[in-house]
């Protein structure tokens, strides 16, 4: 079994037209072998070259909500008001710290994707004022 790491584009793909073609491997086998030992390094490689960027914060807990039946009204007590949890999540004003806390504690929304930087409409506001000045 001649394995080797996959550093190039080219491995990559050879090591993905490899693991199809064992992809029906009975347990207990050396093939089924290759293909974990396959199966991880093509899992290392795309970890090191095909990053996903986190979400943008509010669209994480808009799905976040939609995927577990959760209104708006459920996520006063991590946010404050009604007004308040609108605001957020239009756009109208940004997250706080103590928010970001309450919805990654009570809800498990991951807080590495609550703490990113994102646009609110007021950012938006004064961009477009920048640009339009003379």
């Amino acid at each position: 079994m001649i394995i080797k790491p996959i550093k190039t584009e080219a491995d990559y793909e050879a090591a993905l037209k490899e693991v199809e073609s064992l992809f029906d491997a009975k347990p207990c086998t050396n093939e089924a072998d290759r293909l974990e030992v396959l199966t991880t390094l093509i899992e290392a490689y795309e970890g090191k070259h095909y990053t996903i960027p986190l979400p943008d914060p509010i669209e994480a807990i808009i799905y976040h909500m939609e995927s577990r039946g959760l209104t708006r009204r459920d996520l006063e007590p991590f946010i404050g008001s009604r007004a308040r949890v609108s605001e957020i999540l239009n756009r109208k004003r940004p997250l706080t710290m103590e928010m970001i806390r309450n919805l990654h504690d009570k809800l498990g929304i991951s807080a590495e994707v609550l703490i990113q930087p994102y646009r609110t409409l007021r950012d938006a506001a004064q961009e477009s004022d920048k640009t339009n000045r003379p």
